[in-house]
């Protein structure tokens, strides 16, 4: 039986992938068509080329990232649906869905590429035989796929219709009478494993139900040795992840889970699903991934693009203020104080110290005239601009409008008193001396000075005195924890210190920048015009919309792709927020992720156990609540799919211990190697002792990945240790996780998973920080196979 429906199986895929090569010849075609066009032409027609360019480039650049596994599975209906017109079958795509096909015309112009290929091969066996055309059978895969005649050939994973393959089991099939996986390697199909719901069909089959299980693709996927990048587990979902990554979107989704429950995986599906389900809603605004280092999203960032999603901004906490890029965390006490809410107040504090009322007066020189000026005119001047609420660099255009005004009047005054005639020219010229003179910027600066963030931020911290103006509560030894030279590098604790002190000054208006963005919006709306027209005679609404068109042709200009001029824009609002490892972060983080999301639509993960910031909140409703005012809701995952029950047991015993809060989760097997524990002749012998543990995983397997987690004080002796043995196969960081064998700190471990760990000097890693125990609860549960730990 196996041999005959893995051979059919077979066909079935590659005449899949016929229509994916030939969508593909088509879209690829018809870009170069549209290239070739040049830059000649009006506007419109300029306009209309690159909204064409767009759409091909984007729809070519989806169908090359999802080849590799395009379909990976099949479900049986328990009975023949009832006849539909085909075009009410067209679910996918026009409510928001990814099609295989970019646009109407796609369909006709591959016909002639399929007629010779798969198409055929389906005739010669009747539509009888054919599987693609059962109206009982649906094939799921990456993204839905038609065939000539707009009969839906493979199902997205992320429609309606194909909830059901990760939903069914026997006592609730959902109306399914099977569910078959197909194992693949690129486009090659190497096993099929069913999963029969209907009694009937094993006893026609003559297979009895225990021969039958569908457990296999999910095993073999478990013990899969790793790469050193996250697979999408597109083909594995489980009842309850499937459940999680569905849900509607509202509120914020906040998602509890152990390790190995498949958190970030559960995250970044709900990404994709969401941008396919609500695609005309977030593909203008965009979706935001937030990880806690770069590591973190070098290990995850191929996973949407393997979902056919590429415009996602994926970015780590040390990323978040453009221009500035932090991957140095704070001593404990210092990100405790910056991560707090007090930060706020103070920043604004010295925000408004910078907008001063004179002690005195003064005497200013203009054009050879002598003015003396009082400070209530520059009080008057602050007051005006105060009173218009708008941030620090935009309010001060009020005040200097006001106050050169009041200048002006008061040395017309004086020049009048002397018998001197002025008129309204006059006046425009007096008001421009006294704008260009040097003492007037002087003292217009002095009472309000223009400032960046990262002016104001370096100031504060190397102003002891001025720190000390704005904390007159603080001890000497808090203030101190800020202290620091003004060209130290900024921290990633320091990120959304920025951001708020962006919000509270603004940015600098200047009057030609004002004229060009008028002019910049009224040639926006032509542009949109044009990009509708083109979509809809392309009869591609289902895949692009206007505003991402215009969006990408805009950033042409500076060679940007939209996703990155999303990146680069502090002001960018998002459709969604997606965070990973959240239980780490700070208050001052959580007002600049709202920030980018006012609408507070957020996928939320992580672990309370597993949190080792010294700002992190204790309990969802302490990191969440203040900011979602009771807009969140909470689910949790309950198995442990990554982690063997040997190696769970153990971790979760020494997180009691501890006194951790963890998620009690149920690991689905138990493993072939018990932990094993090392101990090094003394602290001298632990970069040996280290060694010698990684050479014996390596005697064992050395084709996965294994990592070397280390106490931060120790990280670079145990590189060093582990590169003189194993040479180019040994990394460290972010880059080294490409290496078979890398070197992590437990920060930097966080999120990721390897074949194999050891763990240096476990003491040392709870020793290093108040949430150390946690640090080496998360060490303890990245194997999927085997752990050591070596002590001194």
């Amino acid at each position: 039986m196996h041999e005959t429906e893995l051979d059919r199986e077979r066909h079935v895929v590659a005449e899949l992938y016929d229509r994916l090569d030939a969508l593909r010849d088509d879209t690829a075609r018809r870009l170069a068509a549209v290239r070739k066009q040049g830059s000649a032409g009006t506007h419109q027609a300029r306009g209309e080329r690159d909204a064409y360019a767009r759409l091909y480039e984007d729809r070519l650049l989806q169908l090359r990232e999802v080849d590799p596994r395009l379909v990976f599975g099949r479900l049986q209906l328990a009975e023949e649906p009832a006849a539909v017109p085909e075009r009410a079958q067209r679910f996918e795509g026009r409510s928001g869905g990814t099609e295989g096909e970019s646009m109407s015309e796609a369909a006709s112009s591959t016909r002639a590429a399929r007629a010779g290929s798969a198409g055929s091969a389906a005739e010669d066996r009747g539509p009888e035989s054919d599987p693609l055309r059962d109206l009982r059978l649906r094939y799921v895969g990456r993204i839905g796929l038609r065939d000539d005649d707009e009969h839906t050939v493979l199902l997205d994973w992320r429609a309606p219709q194909s909830s059901a393959f990760y939903q069914a089991t026997a006592a609730n099939p959902v109306g399914m009478a099977a569910r078959r996986r197909l194992t693949m390697r690129e486009r090659n199909v190497l096993r099929v494993d069913d999963e029969v719901f209907d009694a009937d069909l094993l006893a026609k089959a003559g297979v009895r139900p225990e021969e039958v299980s569908g457990d296999a693709a999910l095993m073999a996927a478990l013990v899969a040795q790793r790469t050193g990048r996250m697979n999408d587990i597109v083909a594995t979902i489980q009842s309850e992840q499937d459940r999680i990554i569905r849900s509607e979107l509202r509120d914020a989704l906040v998602v509890q889970g152990g390790p190995g429950t498949g958190k970030t995986a559960v995250a970044l599906h709900r990404a994709a699903y969401l941008l396919y389900a609500h695609r005309k809603k977030l593909q203008a605004s965009g979706v935001l991934v937030v990880g806690p280092t770069r590591a973190f999203l070098t290990y995850i960032e191929e996973v949407l693009p393997s979902l056919g999603e590429t415009g996602v901004v994926m970015q780590s906490l040390g990323e978040l203020f453009p221009g500035v890029t932090a991957d140095v965390d704070d001593p404990v006490a210092t990100a405790q104080l910056k991560g707090s809410k007090q930060m706020a107040s103070l920043l604004k504090r010295a925000v408004e110290s910078r907008q001063k009322t004179p002690g005195e007066a003064s005497t200013i020189e203009v054009d050879g005239e002598r003015v003396v000026v009082r400070p209530a005119l520059i009080a008057d001047a602050l007051r005006r601009a105060q009173r218009t609420g708008k941030p620090h660099n935009v309010a001060r255009v009020t005040f200097v409008k006001h106050a050169l005004s009041a200048l002006t009047q008061q040395l017309a005054q004086q020049l009048r008193r002397r018998g001197q005639t002025l008129d309204e020219q006059d006046l425009a010229v007096l008001r421009e001396d006294v704008r260009t003179s040097y003492d007037t910027r002087v003292l217009l600066n002095t009472a309000w000075l223009p400032l960046t963030p990262q002016k104001l931020l370096a100031d504060l911290y190397a102003r002891p005195a001025w720190l000390a103006e704005l904390t007159p509560r603080w001890s000497e030894e808090k203030r101190a924890l800020l202290a620091r030279p003004r060209d130290a590098a900024f921290t990633i604790g320091d990120i959304p210190l920025l951001d708020e002190a962006a919000e509270l000054l603004g940015e600098t208006p200047d009057a030609h920048d004002q004229v060009a963005q008028k002019a910049a919006k009224e040639q926006r709306k032509r542009d949109l015009r044009v990009a509708r027209a083109a979509i809809e005679d392309a009869d591609a609404g289902a895949f692009v919309t206007a505003e991402q068109l215009v969006d990408s042709a805009d950033s042409r200009g500076d060679g940007l792709t939209t996703a990155e001029r999303a990146a680069s824009d502090r002001t960018w609002v998002y459709g969604h927020v997606v965070v990973d490892e959240a239980q780490e972060l700070s208050p001052m983080q959580w007002r600049l992720l709202v920030r980018r999301c006012p609408m507070r639509s957020f996928t939320i993960v992580g672990d309370i156990a597993q949190s080792s910031s010294a700002s992190g909140g204790r309990s969802w409703e302490d990191a969440v609540g203040p900011f979602f005012r009771g807009h969140w809701r909470l689910e949790q995952l309950t198995v442990n799919y990554r982690t063997p029950a040997q190696i769970a047991r153990v971790a979760e015993d020494f997180a009691r211990s501890r006194g951790l809060p963890i998620t009690p989760a149920r690991a689905v097997r138990e493993g072939d190697w018990p932990v094993r524990e090392v101990g090094a002749v003394g602290p001298a012998g632990l970069s040996a002792a280290i060694v010698d543990a990684v050479a014996h995983d390596r005697a064992i397997d050395d084709s996965g990945t294994l990592a070397v987690i280390s106490p931060v004080a120790l990280a670079d002796d145990v590189a060093e240790a582990v590169a003189a043995r194993f040479g180019g196969d040994a990394g460290r960081g972010a880059a080294g996780l490409v290496k078979p064998i890398v070197v992590l700190t437990a920060q930097d471990a966080k999120g990721l998973e390897f074949d194999a760990v050891v763990i240096a000097d476990p003491d040392g890693i709870v020793a290093e920080s108040p949430r150390g125990a946690s640090a080496l609860y998360v060490a303890m549960t990245r194997p999927t196979q085997r752990l050591a730990l070596v002590r001194p």
